[in-house]
């Protein structure tokens, strides 16, 4: 199936790399979805800027019955079912190295966040599309990584430790779904500069990084 064939769901799609990866969908002309959690404003008017085969809608994704919703209202939307699912989305992290808990100070509870919103949301993201994609006998899930769990240049440990399940997760999807013509990959680059979430990170680092 081409692109301009295909029906997107992109979680966290409202700024930063979500953003970039609607604008590439929307000019390959695919039906894109712009996910996004709290920031409305921004979806709607990216939605706006881009055409009638771009819509925006709210979901916490860590809610599997808010995210079958999404699912349902883009299906309705486009009249088609939704052939492509990428996993963007992160839940309240900022790659501020001046903040981040050390081993001393870190709980359960920091964790279990960055489970929830990598983990659970990509797994539910996935399983709302499944049935569909089983029956059209085709899917594309990108699961969006980091390479920081590899070279974890700052030990942002709840954010890689999560990042790291999801490389499980997406080599066992990839396993069981491939028979039904559904494949699983997962697409892990650096910390870049120009997102809201690492505006907060030093000069030094990306030194380091760049290094």
């Amino acid at each position: 199936m081409e692109l301009h064939e295909q029906t997107v769901l992109i979680t966290g799609a409202s700024r930063g790399v979500g953003e970039e990866l609607v604008r590439a969908f929307a000019s390959e002309g695919a039906n894109v979805i712009i996910n996004y959690y709290k920031s409305r404003e921004k979806a709607q008017s990216l939605a706006k800027e881009l055409g009638d085969k771009v819509i925006a809608l709210q979901a916490d994704i860590r809610n599997k019955q808010e995210v079958i919703q999404v699912v349902e209202a883009a299906k309705q939307y486009f009249e088609t079912p939704v052939t492509t699912v990428v996993n963007n989305a992160l839940i309240d992290f900022d790659f501020n190295p001046n903040t981040q808990k050390n081993a001393f100070e870190l709980s359960w509870a920091d964790y279990n966040k960055q489970f929830e919103g990598t983990i659970q949301g990509s797994l539910n993201s996935i399983q709302a599309c499944l049935n569909d994609m089983k029956e059209m006998g085709f899917g594309r899930i990108v699961n969006i990584g980091t390479n920081l769990f590899q070279n974890p240049v700052v030990a942002y440990h709840e954010y890689t430790t999560a990042k790291a399940a999801l490389l499980g997760l997406t080599r066992n999807m990839a396993k069981e779904l491939g028979t039904y013509g559904i494949t699983v990959n997962m697409m892990s680059g650096g910390l870049l500069k120009q997102t809201d979430a690492s505006k907060v990170t030093t000069e030094e680092v990306f030194q380091i990084i760049e290094a």
